[in-house]
């Protein structure tokens, strides 16, 4: 392994160790796929019910993301005004949040009785344990990923292009749609399927604001840990899917990065 100049090679120790501490429980799961049964285990009723309402409910949240994520992230690296760094620890406040905690500000903003829910109920709309809440809990969750993700991708230097459009006589909105988004198409792309990734394998904020009602709420993650007690050999083959899905997401990102 070649390493980079002037890089001391006993970092080879804890990189390794860093690196087994995160593909050994990979391997202890692979290891317990059951391969021989694993068709029948992924077609059950609940699994394919659990695997429907998660992709579904994963590709809304993150059509949902992209539409509200991209101009927020555009607003958070192109922007210089006071209060930017707050309202930037806001947007990525989920990421430090337990899942659980924000479930329980998902309840307390648009359940029943919440700041919002309450409205709602009056004009017939309830949020809270539906599919709807599925959505609302992988967005509040998955949202500062791909801010994140999109943010750092606008730094790398697309800044010089788009004041050579205005330079030419360009508008704001011509050079956001004839050169900003373009050029970081891909990296809208890679946002994507990191969010993707995410709501689909939202748990904590799911089951507190949505619950798990077969074919309504119950996603994948919910319906896995189910399973756990249930028929531990369904667990681990829905965790299969779960961990191909994230490995594909992680590697269509790092992709972008190295081309970058």
């Amino acid at each position: 392994m070649r390493l980079a100049t002037g890089l001391p090679r006993w970092l080879l120790i804890p990189a390794a160790l860093g690196t087994a501490i995160v593909l050994v429980p990979i391997a202890g799961l692979l290891g317990r796929v059951p391969w021989t049964r694993l068709p029948g285990l992924l077609t059950t009723e609940a699994s394919v019910d659990a695997l429907a309402l998660s992709v579904w409910t994963a590709g809304v949240s993150t059509l949902l993301c992209l539409l509200l994520g991209v101009p927020l992230a555009l607003v958070l690296a192109r922007s210089a005004f006071r209060g930017l760094a707050v309202l930037r620890a806001v947007v990525l406040l989920p990421l430090v949040l337990p899942p659980v905690v924000g479930g329980l500000a998902l309840l307390a903003a648009f359940g029943r009785n919440g700041l919002l829910g309450e409205t709602l109920e009056l004009a017939g709309i309830r949020l809270a344990f539906t599919s709807i809440a599925v959505v609302l809990a992988q967005v509040f969750v998955s949202l500062p990923f791909l801010v994140l993700s999109f943010e750092g991708a606008l730094r790398l230097g697309h800044r010089r292009y788009e004041q050579v459009a205005a330079s030419l006589g360009a508008s704001p909105s011509v050079a956001l749609r004839r050169v900003t988004l373009p050029l970081v198409l891909p990296a809208i792309a890679a946002a994507a399927v990191l969010a993707f990734a995410r709501a689909l394998g939202e748990f904590g904020a799911t089951l507190t604001f949505a619950g798990s009602y077969q074919g309504t709420t119950r996603t994948l993650p919910l319906e896995i840990y189910l399973q756990r007690e249930v028929d531990p050999d369904a667990a681990v083959a829905l965790s299969l899917l779960l961990v191909v899905v994230a490995v594909a997401g992680v590697l269509l990102t790092t992709a972008r990065r190295g081309r970058a």
